[in-house]
C-alpha cells in the first residue's frame, strides 16, 4: 500500500485546510485510515481515524469538533477537514493505512504517508 499525502500550507489562525490522502495497492486489506500528526520536538500523537468498513470515526480530544474526517466513495482517498485552526495544530501531518483494531494507537499502522506540513499562524 502506498500513501500521498497532501493539502498542507500556511493559515492563519481561526481558518481551514483540508488534507487529503490518496491510498494505491492493496488497499482492500485495510482497516483503518488516520491522520496522525508530530510537532517539531514532540512525540507523533494521533488526530482522526475512520474505518474503512462502516466510516466510523475517532478522534483526539484536542481535535474534537474542529477536524472531520471522511473517505470518498469511488477512491481509495481520506480526507481531513480542519477548521477553527490553532497555533497549536502546527505540526507534520501524516496519514497511515492498517488492518489495525486499534485505531488510535501510532505502532498498529503499517504503512504511512511521507507527510504534509501545516503551519498556523497567530
Amino acid at each position: 500500500v502506498q500513501l500521498q499525502a497532501s493539502g498542507g500550507g500556511l493559515v492563519q489562525a481561526g481558518g481551514s485546510l483540508r488534507l487529503s490522502c490518496a491510498a494505491s495497492g492493496r488497499t482492500f486489506s485495510l482497516w483503518h485510515m488516520a491522520w496522525f500528526r508530530q510537532a517539531k520536538g514532540k512525540e507523533r500523537e494521533f488526530v482522526a481515524a475512520i474505518r474503512w468498513s462502516d466510516y466510523s470515526t475517532y478522534y483526539a480530544d484536542s481535535v474534537q469538533g474542529r477536524f472531520t474526517i471522511s473517505r470518498d466513495n469511488a477512491k481509495s482517498n481520506v480526507y481531513l477537514q480542519m477548521d477553527s485552526l490553532k497555533p497549536d495544530d502546527t505540526a507534520v501531518y501524516y496519514c497511515g493505512a492498517g488492518a489495525t483494531s486499534r485505531p488510535t494507537l501510532r505502532s498498529t499502522y503499517e504503512y504511512w504517508g511521507q507527510g504534509t506540513l501545516v503551519t498556523v499562524s497567530s
